[in-house]
């Protein structure tokens, strides 16, 4: 494991980055409606964030197509853009990547299309209030473990699953650097955060079951029995000894 801190002036480019990246899925937010295809959507992402200055750092990653993974009901992760069209009732995951002046943030919001239903209306609720319990813990001194403690607690005793496969990690020059920072996990274990980390810290959740294939296209994560999954993700760094939000999910809100 090879940690790189960042320097202050790192951290405030990250912030730079992570402001448009929350800027880009608040329009993307905007603009689902049942009948938008993912197309449409991540099109509208791309040339906002071009738009800023920025490069949407998702595209070309090992390969994948498109500007923002857009993962669907039972998509869990990493959904590649195509044509389907949002129906009512639908979740969708809308997570992204931005490098601008060459540091990179990541966010991810997870939506419902109109009228959905009330189990997955609490499935989001949970999610995103694992990210805040997980950021209010996440502080200089703790270690890893209580982040994922804490998000794996919130969501079991809410009555739904963590999907243990996937996880947060290390955010800066790279999308992903080390440390892996998983959404499980003992107290007082792991390693211990200090100033200079940053953290992309992303909640991945279901509703009733961990497991998980992935698709011939070698990227779209499902759930094996077809349940819905929620994702949120939020990069936070550690300066002063204080906790920095670097993309804050709540401007993401529509």
């Amino acid at each position: 494991m090879r940690i790189y801190l960042k320097r202050d002036d790192e951290i405030e480019l990250i912030r730079q980055s992570g402001e448009i990246l929350t800027d880009a899925i608040k329009l993307v937010g905007e603009n689902i409606k049942p009948g938008v295809s993912l197309l449409e959507l991540d099109k509208i992402a791309e040339n906002y964030i071009i738009s800023r200055g920025a490069e949407p750092s998702c595209k070309g990653y090992d390969g994948f197509p498109g500007t923002l993974c857009l993962s669907v009901n039972n998509i869990v992760v990493h959904g590649i853009p195509n044509d389907y069209k949002l129906k009512e009732g639908d979740i969708i995951s809308v997570d992204c990547t931005v490098k601008y002046k060459g540091y990179c943030s990541d966010c991810a919001y997870t939506y419902g299309v109109g009228n959905i239903k009330e189990q997955d209306k609490k499935l989001l609720e949970v999610t995103k209030q694992s990210l805040f319990e997980a950021i209010n813990i996440a502080q200089v001194g703790k270690r890893l473990g209580d982040i994922g403690y804490t998000i794996e607690n919130y969501v079991k005793k809410n009555g739904f699953y963590i999907i243990e496969e996937y996880g947060g990690h290390g955010i800066g020059k790279g999308i992903h650097e080390d440390p892996i920072v998983e959404n499980k996990g003992k107290k007082n274990t792991g390693y211990k955060i200090c100033n200079g980390l940053v953290l992309a810290i992303e909640p991945i959740t279901s509703i009733s079951t961990g497991d998980t294939n992935v698709l011939d296209n070698g990227w779209d994560v499902i759930t094996k029995d077809g349940c819905n999954a929620a994702h949120f993700e939020a990069t936070i760094g550690f300066y002063n000894n204080k906790t920095i939000i670097l993309t804050d999910i709540n401007k993401c809100e529509v």
